[in-house]
């Protein structure tokens, strides 16, 4: 099974570099983006399986992130949120849980307590929706089998997306390749199953 890819979203350097080390050791591939901006950037381009991420950042929040990323749709919901805040910021940790946060640690953070928190919600996501998928489609493969799913023609995504139609056929044609299927349909099928398009 692929190793779950977790994305720490930290402007403190010294933070971000200690979170690295603590979870690459753990087993996991970590990624680190300094801010909000790029942290929106990096799950909407390769949505990882769990995100750290700092409450309190220059230009956009934790907060405001997560409300961006549950509004891209469904598939980046359901990413579990594991916030960094300072001790004793309770109205922080009520605001962030109403937001649909699924755990908060205070900083200085205690790495054991975090591998375990990081682990449970692992678990709980493959529980409910299998494990992380080895396949990557690219925004565009995704967005175009969805409209698949949905029983639109090559000609109808066409005009949807603003693209030409031959566009259309060349992503779903690579998004079978990536699948290793022989056509559409079971491409829609199997995205779904690996949990690459919601239905």
């Amino acid at each position: 099974m692929r190793v779950s890819r977790i994305l720490c979203i930290e402007d403190d350097d010294e933070t971000a570099s200690l979170l690295v080390e603590a979870l690459s050791e753990l087993g996991y591939t970590v990624e680190r983006s300094p801010d909000g901006e790029r942290g929106l950037a990096a799950i909407l381009s390769t949505p990882p399986d769990l995100v750290v991420c700092d409450v309190r950042m220059p230009g956009m929040t934790g907060f405001e992130l997560l409300e961006r990323v549950a509004a891209a749709g469904s598939a980046f919901a359901e990413i579990p949120f594991v916030f960094l805040t300072a001790l004793g910021d309770r109205d922080s940790e009520l605001i962030g849980r109403r937001l649909g946060a699924d755990d908060y640690l205070t900083k200085p953070v205690d790495f054991e307590m975090l591998g375990a928190v990081i682990e449970n919600r692992l678990r709980r996501r493959y529980d409910r929706f299998g494990p992380p998928s080895d396949i990557h489609l690219t925004d565009r493969e995704r967005e175009i089998l969805t409209w698949v799913g949905r029983g639109k023609t090559s000609s109808e995504i066409a005009i949807i997306l603003g693209i030409r139609e031959r566009t259309v056929n060349f992503h779903c044609d690579q998004a079978m390749k990536r699948l290793d299927v022989i056509n559409r349909t079971q491409a829609v099928v199997k995205a779904i199953d690996q949990g690459l398009i919601t239905r």
